[in-house]
């Protein structure tokens, strides 16, 4: 129990940093599913689940996996470090396409070798044999794996061989004097595990067929095969499991490297270095973009052009213009404003709530977009996302363009349901202007009252009536100046309001426009903004998954 804690407190310690590392790489996959390659984001999800799998596992253990070509010697190689003859005891290596392990201190061991798939029956417990205690000591802790030949004929010894190679902690790789340079092993293993030098071995086994004399050479020609794949400095060894030679500084090498407790974590720290590269490849190393507040607000003019903006603008400032002048021009003359279409109206737009139940509030009459306002709207977003995508890599950029562009279709209902929907401010009459309807009726109705005191005093002196007397203001007849007072002050009146009405027809299409461009503003935020800005944000959590996996 003591030892299970113990392991347990240093499995903590130890997966610390290498745990942020695993999570950074599946963050990184998540993000980046879609956006690139397929097969490079399930190999980043395989790797990193893996080197999961493992972090839950016995840190007590190491992994170590015998790989070879037909005739290396694994078995004898096998045989030689576990201090056994696996038939003596009754154990063979098997015909089928397991592999066999031979466990030096078994407790806290199953739960791994389940997770290596190895069955019972072609497991070893060496403390179980009859060995020198010393033997026991120095590789306590080692699952010793010897894998089937990988140029075997048998596909299922192939495949086996891949999935313990990508599981164990440490290889060692058995060469043949005859075979070493093989490409099928340099081609199909070696050089993709060019990251994992730290936790690789390499025994040219059946050192003894080899002339004295040419022994260092072919080790030296190893060693060139071996920078040649990536994996300079990886310590080659020859040995003869037949004669024992070697074997001892073979075993040497594995348990110190294994007393260290430092392989599993190297192994899994290549393996999510390995996988976070490939992925990055895939991806890019340039930093999270942001969006231009240029190309963004060139965006919004041209979606503003493509809602047509500028007709609804020119059409408030005509209907305010129309509706002020009637209320405040002469209303001897003012009436004839009622004949004139209201231009809003005609656009279906400012029609109040029983006009839009009437004629339908989700469409306008607003012109549709010109081919050009059109052409526009697709070069601005292309801009955009072409700016965005800048020092990508391809099929991100790629990515960002698709996008941009994934919700245009619905573009134009989106923008019309935009300008329909938004208060033009054009429906009330300026205050002002009620005041001067008021004074212009007041003019009105004194001009009339004096024309009828005018006519009432003409037919008195027609018919010879005693003439009433008259107030006088100033030189004039009250009568005649009513009358022409109320017709000179009412016209001057509507000529002066005419340059108000101008101004506030001006002041509100200006206010109009500001109010539908942030409506149109939130529509191009909604279908190509935002889509990007999601695209920026799974970027930058793949660069950070990265950065936080690569440390």
């Amino acid at each position: 129990m003591t030892s299970l804690l113990e392991g347990a407190k240093k499995l903590v310690t130890r997966s610390s940093d290498i745990g942020a590392r695993v999570d950074g790489l599946e963050r990184a996959a998540t993000a980046a599913r879609g956006r690139v390659d397929d097969s490079v984001v399930d190999d980043a999800e395989k790797v990193a689940a893996r080197a999961a799998g493992r972090l839950k596992l016995s840190a007590d253990h190491t992994v170590v996996a015998l790989a070879g070509a037909t005739g290396s010697g694994k078995s004898s190689t096998f045989n030689a470090l576990s201090g056994l003859e696996l038939a003596a005891v009754g154990v063979r290596r098997p015909t089928t396409s397991w592999a066999t392990a031979c466990v030096w201190g078994k407790e806290g061991a199953e739960e791994l070798l389940e997770w290596l798939g190895i069955p019972a029956r072609h497991q070893v417990t060496r403390d179980s044999m009859l060995s020198a205690a010393d033997e026991d000591v120095e590789l306590r802790g080692v699952v010793l794996l010897d894998l089937p030949d990988h140029d075997s004929t048998e596909v299922s010894h192939h495949l086996e061989v891949e999935r313990l190679v990508q599981l164990a902690d440490m290889l060692v790789w058995v060469l043949d004097p005859q075979k070493y340079a093989d490409a099928a092993i340099h081609d199909r293993f070696l050089k993709p595990l060019s990251g994992h030098r730290d936790v690789m071995l390499v025994v040219l086994n059946h050192i003894d067929t080899v002339p004295e004399d040419r022994r260092a050479s072919m080790l030296d020609d190893v060693r060139r095969l071996l920078e040649a794949d990536g994996l300079s400095g990886v310590p080659v060894l020859g040995v003869s499991a037949r004669h024992g030679w070697g074997v001892d500084e073979l075993r040497g090498m594995i348990a110190e490297r294994v007393a260290a407790k430092k392989v599993t974590r190297s192994r899994l720290e290549a393996d999510v270095k390995s996988a976070a590269q490939r992925l990055q490849e895939a991806t890019g190393t340039a930093k999270a973009p942001s969006l231009s507040k240029e190309r963004v607000a060139a965006l919004d003019d041209a979606f503003a052009e493509a809602a047509g903006v500028p007709t609804v603008v020119k059409a408030v400032a005509d209907s305010t213009r129309l509706r002020a002048n009637r209320a405040t021009g002469w209303p001897v003359t003012a009436w004839f404003s009622r004949l004139k279409p209201d231009p809003l109206k005609r656009l279906h737009l400012d029609l109040g709530a029983s006009g839009k139940a009437l004629t339908g509030a989700a469409r306008t009459s607003v012109p549709k977009a010109t081919g050009v306002e059109r052409a526009r709207v697709d070069t601005e977003v292309r801009a955009l996302a072409d700016h965005v995508g800048e020092g990508m890599a391809p099929a991100w950029a790629s990515a960002v363009r698709a996008a941009s562009v994934s919700r245009l279709p619905d573009l134009g209902d989106r923008l019309d349901r935009a300008v329909a929907s938004t208060d033009l401010g054009a429906a009330r009459i300026p205050v002002w202007a009620g005041l001067v309807r008021v004074l212009q009726y007041v003019l009105i109705v004194s001009a009339v009252l004096g024309a009828g005191w005018l006519a009432l005093l003409a037919f008195g002196s027609y018919a010879r009536l005693p003439e009433p007397p008259t107030p006088e203001v100033g030189a004039f007849p009250l009568p005649t100046l009513m009358l022409l007072g109320g017709v000179g002050l009412g016209i001057l009146l509507a000529l002066v309001c005419r340059w108000l009405v101008s101004l506030t027809a001006r002041s509100r299409a200006r206010s109009a426009d500001k109010r539908l461009r942030e409506a149109i503003s939130e529509v191009s935020a909604e279908v190509v903004v935002a889509p990007i800005l999601a695209e920026i944000a799974s970027y930058a959590e793949v660069r950070d998954g990265l950065t936080t996996a690569l440390r």
